[in-house]
């Protein structure tokens, strides 16, 4: 009787221990989304399955460079901001945050040291492929936030570029409007007029997001002058401008920063930022229309009219 009995307990025990080992086993498969880094590179391979899913599918590209940024600020600023940025919006709308990606145009920089300018070849084909491997691991909305002023023209080519031919995800390009009420608040904060790379505002938010790399005492040991050496070329475009106005690539008076007004811009585009996430997490359109795009594509002269 009390062998049975034993046994019976030393069953229900092992019976309990595999029990338990099955929990931990899927625990440890799905762990909790509540934990989950939004930093890429610090996600297990188990926890990326989970933060595709907790995302909605979405991942942000804070692009960034290497460059001279004046005598004060570390040549990697744009990017050092711009994922900064990044990372707190992700913390109100959850994301995935890549890695530090710093490849992008910066040729009218080539002069300076420090910069790393890749080819044009190398920079767009380096983002296509990102952009498709990240599609390959589930992600199928990207959204490429810009730190750098050069790739302006860059990133909105190759956004339209992506209809090239038929994808299965979709590229989003941050672009967030002046707000009214901030725009009123920096003219009253602002203290120079002249003001751009490098400058008041740039160094403002330095200031808040890094401000152990900040040099302030060496702001003013460079001119941020426009030199004006295309002055009364009007209504020409030349790739040579920005050299031609600002040779040092320093544009402004980075001394007169402060954290009060770097505060203000952080914080500003952290909320835009959070709220278009929050947007192209629900956004079904866009997937929707590229696809009928694509299917049109195919056949033209079949094209509803």
């Amino acid at each position: 009787m009390y062998r049975r009995i034993l046994v019976v307990v030393v069953m229900l025990a092992v019976l309990c221990a595999v029990m338990t080992a099955g929990a931990v086993g899927q625990e440890q498969a799905n762990p909790s989304t509540e934990t989950l880094p939004v930093r890429y590179e610090q996600l297990t391979a188990v926890e990326f399955i989970s933060a595709v899913e907790k995302s909605q599918s979405t991942c942000v590209i804070p692009l960034g460079v290497l460059e001279k940024h004046g005598p004060h600020l570390p040549l990697g600023t744009d990017l050092l901001d711009v994922r900064e940025i990044a990372l707190r919006a992700a913390e109100t709308e959850y994301t995935i945050v890549f890695p530090q990606y710093y490849f992008s145009q910066i040729f009218e920089g080539k002069h300076q040291p420090g910069t790393i300018a890749y080819s044009h070849e190398i920079i767009w084909n380096l983002l296509q492929e990102t952009c498709d491997e990240l599609s390959r691991n589930g992600i199928k909305k990207i959204i490429i936030v810009n730190g750098h002023g050069g790739n302006n023209h860059f990133l909105r080519f190759f956004c339209q570029a992506q209809l090239a031919e038929r994808r299965d995800y979709a590229v989003y390009l941050f672009a967030p409007a002046d707000d009214p009420k901030v725009a009123e608040k920096v003219k009253k904060l602002r203290k120079t007029k002249t003001d751009g790379h490098a400058g008041e505002t740039e160094t403002s938010i330095m200031m808040v997001n890094k401000p152990e790399l900040v040099q302030l005492d060496k702001a003013k040991s460079q001119s941020g002058q426009d030199q004006e050496r295309l002055k009364g070329l009007d209504g020409a475009y030349v790739g040579i401008w920005w050299y031609a106005s600002f040779p040092n690539h320093y544009a402004g008076d980075g001394s007169a920063g402060s954290v009060e007004l770097g505060k203000l811009l952080t914080d500003s585009k952290v909320e835009q930022l959070a709220e278009m996430l929050g947007k192209v997490k629900k956004d079904q359109a866009v997937l929707t229309l590229q696809n009928r795009f694509f299917d049109e594509v195919e056949s033209p002269l079949e094209t509803k009219q």
